[in-house]
């Protein structure tokens, strides 16, 4: 059994604490959170300690860190983690800098302990499927990928003011979906924005309406389109086109149920957000990070990971604001 420290019981920790209770090979042993109250909520619920940072990585029977925090924090804790030789699962983003992540990255290797990142959209099912039979040759080489993937709300204007902007915020995981899907490093990528959807956003100097695409060595491209307001529900679907034909992976919907009649098919919205739509994903991550810990798999989303896509957010916002198509080193 695996003793789990976590990070953070804010919403996405409360995620994860319930997956590492349920499995069978972990226990949720203590609680990190500035924010006591939230700390004893969680810890109550789960049998758990409270520690402070200082406890849970000098703690022996600690196996392994969650780390669910704030994003500002990810790095320091990763960075103290492998001193501590803990195994390490982060959410995304390692950091919003990239000169800091390739710092974190530097002390993770020279510790030589695992780092898993978390981009879960890569452990959907539905996801994951596709990526299996376009690596088995059902559609032969990839000729084009659609991302769509749209918020049902945005959110304030202080979450996006601390956000790092859409592209590190929100595309992150689509950058790494489209360098996951189709296997390669992009070689150019451009990007369009407006603020749309709330004014507010663009006061904090920022969009909610995005286009991106990028090329890769083989020719393929991929579009990325983004919105932070969707008013049919949590829109995720992909589209890959092939050679020999096509693959897509649909959105999930709140139930299956469809009402025909005279005029037309009624059905329901897509899943709500996030937590709704990705929960089998959060559960698959979780299995693989165990598989980590157990020594039966190395992580499949590492630290290079988590550097490449924020690098790709970077250009786009680079792109973005130059109005210019930006070339990407092979």
């Amino acid at each position: 059994m695996f003793n789990i420290a976590l990070f953070g019981a804010g919403r996405i920790g409360q995620v994860h604490a319930v997956n590492i209770a349920n499995h069978k090979e972990t226990h949720l042993y203590s609680v990190v959170d500035p924010h006591r109250a939230s700390a004893e909520m969680l810890a109550q619920k789960y049998q758990a300690k409270i520690q402070t940072i200082k406890e849970a990585m000098s703690d022996p029977d600690v196996h392994g860190v969650l780390i669910a925090s704030a994003t500002h924090t990810h790095a320091d804790l990763i960075e103290f983690a492998a001193r501590h030789n803990k195994t390490i699962f982060c959410e995304k983003p390692v950091h919003l800098d990239l000169e800091r992540v390739r710092q974190c990255l530097a002390t993770v290797k020279e510790c030589q302990v695992p780092l898993f990142v978390g981009f879960n959209r890569r452990y959907d099912p539905q996801f994951r499927r596709l990526k299996t039979l376009f690596n088995a040759g059902m559609i032969g080489k990839a000729e084009s990928l659609l991302i769509t993937s749209r918020d049902p709300s945005p959110p304030s204007a202080e979450y996006i003011r601390g956000s790092g902007g859409m592209f590190r915020d929100m595309t992150i995981h689509d950058f790494d979906m489209a360098r996951f899907i189709i296997g390669e490093e992009p070689c150019t990528i451009y990007a369009q924005g407006s603020n749309l959807v709330d004014p507010a956003i663009g006061q904090a100097n920022d969009i909610d309406t995005a286009f991106i695409v990028m090329k890769f060595p083989s020719g393929a491209m991929a579009t990325i389109t983004n919105s932070r307001r969707s008013g049919y529900g949590y829109d995720q679907r992909l589209e890959l086109h092939g050679e020999k034909g096509l693959l897509t992976a649909g959105n999930i919907k709140e139930n299956s149920v469809e009402l025909w009649g005279e005029e037309g098919c009624l059905a329901a919205k897509p899943e709500h957000f996030f937590l709704q739509r990705y929960r089998e994903a959060y559960i698959a991550e979780w299995s693989h990070f165990v598989d980590v810990m157990a020594g039966r798999a190395i992580p499949e989303t590492n630290g290079i990971d988590g550097e490449q896509a924020l690098y790709l957010a970077d250009k786009a916002l680079e792109s973005l604001l130059s109005g210019q198509e930006i070339k990407l080193p092979l």
